[in-house]
C-alpha cells in the first residue's frame, strides 16, 4: 500500500475508477456495478474513486451500496467537489455529457467554499457514508481563480478539522495541476489521460514537480478512455471517437506487445505505474469481467525488451521511466 498526505492515508498500486458504473456511454444494471466492485475487492484494489459528475450521482450511490457491507477501516473512497447537482425537469438523458442516465439534475459550476461543503454534504448521503478519505477538486479548467481563491482553501479547512484526510485536484491537464503543486500544500493529485502510453504529456512538468515537492500522483485514464483497452475503428479517446493518426498509433502498440509475448492493456497498466511519483493507476471498469481482467493484467510481469523497442521506435520518451530500466 502506498499513503497520502500527513494522515497516511492508504492507497492500491491499482485502484478502481467508478465512472463506468455511472452508466459511461451504456447502460449497466445494479447487478452488474456491484458484481465489478466487489470482484475489485476480492481482487485486493482497496482505492475506490467517484464522482457527482459519474451519472449524475448514479456512480456514488451504486459505490457506497457495494462497499456497504465490507469494513471501513479497509478501504480508501474518494469523491470530488466542483458541480453541484441540482434537480431539472427537462426530460431526456445525459449522453450529452457521456452518461446513459436520465437527465433528472443539472450540473452547475461551483468551486465557492459553500459550494464545496454542499457538494461534499451530498455525497456522502449518495454514497452513505459518513466520512470520505480523499476529496478533489474537479476539473477546474475554466474557474481557476475561484478554485485556487475559495475551493482550495475550503477544502483544507475541512483536511484541518478532520472532516476529510487528503485533498487533491483531478483534470485532464497537467499545467494547472503543475501550478496546484508548486503553490499549494495539496496531498495528491490525479492526472486523467496525460501520462499513458499514448499521452506523456505529463512526464515533462507535472511528474518532476511533484516528484520534487514529494507530491504523490494518481494516474487515471491509463486507457484513454478506451482506445488503449481495445484499438478498433469507433474506439473513444478523451471521451470521443479516436481521430485515424492515434488509433493507428494505438494499433501499432498492440502490435508490437503483442509480438513480445504480452498484451497492449497490461503494458499501458505498467507503464504509468513505473514513474516513482506515481502511487496508484485508476482503471476504469464496468463489469467484473474487466475488473478481473486488469488485475490480472496489471499482475502480469512486461518483458523489458518491450520498453527497449518502443523507444528505438520513437513510442516512448528516452526519460520515461519502464518498470525495469533499460
Amino acid at each position: 500500500m502506498n499513503r497520502l498526505g500527513a494522515r497516511g492515508i492508504p492507497v492500491s498500486a491499482l485502484s478502481f475508477g467508478a465512472a463506468g458504473i455511472g452508466n459511461l456511454y451504456a447502460e449497466v444494471t445494479d447487478e452488474q456495478a456491484y458484481e465489478a466492485v466487489t470482484t475489485a475487492w476480492a481482487s485486493g484494489i482497496r482505492y475506490f474513486d467517484t464522482a457527482p459528475h459519474y451519472g449524475l450521482g448514479l456512480s456514488e450511490r451504486r459505490l457506497g451500496a457495494a462497499l456497504r457491507d465490507l469494513p471501513r477501516e479497509r478501504y480508501t473512497v474518494s469523491t470530488k467537489v466542483g458541480r453541484l447537482l441540482e434537480p431539472a425537469d427537462t426530460g431526456g438523458d445525459d449522453l450529452a455529457d457521456g452518461f446513459a442516465v436520465p437527465a433528472t439534475h443539472r450540473r452547475v459550476w461551483d468551486f465557492g467554499a459553500d459550494g464545496v461543503r454542499r457538494s461534499l454534504d451530498a455525497s456522502l448521503e449518495r454514497l452513505g457514508l459518513d466520512h470520505v478519505d480523499v476529496v478533489y477538486l474537479h476539473d477546474p479548467d475554466d474557474h481557476a481563480e475561484q478554485a485556487f481563491r475559495e475551493g482550495f482553501p475550503a477544502l483544507a479547512e475541512l483536511r484541518s478539522q478532520g472532516v476529510v484526510g487528503a485533498i487533491g485536484v483531478g483534470m485532464n491537464q497537467t499545467p494547472m495541476l503543475t501550478r496546484f503543486v508548486r503553490e499549494t500544500d495539496v496531498d495528491v493529485v490525479l492526472c486523467a489521460g496525460r501520462y499513458t502510453l499514448l499521452d506523456h504529456g505529463a512526464l515533462t512538468e507535472l511528474l518532476p514537480a511533484a516528484q520534487e515537492r514529494g507530491v504523490p500522483v494518481v494516474i487515471g485514464g491509463a486507457f484513454n478512455s478506451g482506445l488503449l483497452a481495445d484499438p478498433r475503428p469507433g474506439a473513444t479517446y478523451d471521451y470521443a471517437v479516436a481521430p485515424d493518426g492515434l488509433l493507428e498509433r494505438a494499433l501499432r502498440l498492440k502490435e508490437i506487445t503483442g509480438r513480445h509475448g504480452t498484451t497492449l492493456r497490461a503494458a499501458a497498466l505498467a507503464f504509468p505505474a513505473a514513474h516513482p511519483a506515481v502511487v496508484s493507476v485508476l482503471a476504469g471498469a464496468r463489469s467484473a469481467a474487466e475488473v478481473r481482467d486488469c488485475a490480472e493484467r496489471f499482475a502480469e510481469p512486461v518483458p523489458p525488451d518491450l520498453w527497449r523497442e518502443l523507444r528505438a521506435q520513437g513510442l516512448l520518451p528516452a526519460t520515461a521511466p519502464v518498470p525495469q530500466q533499460v
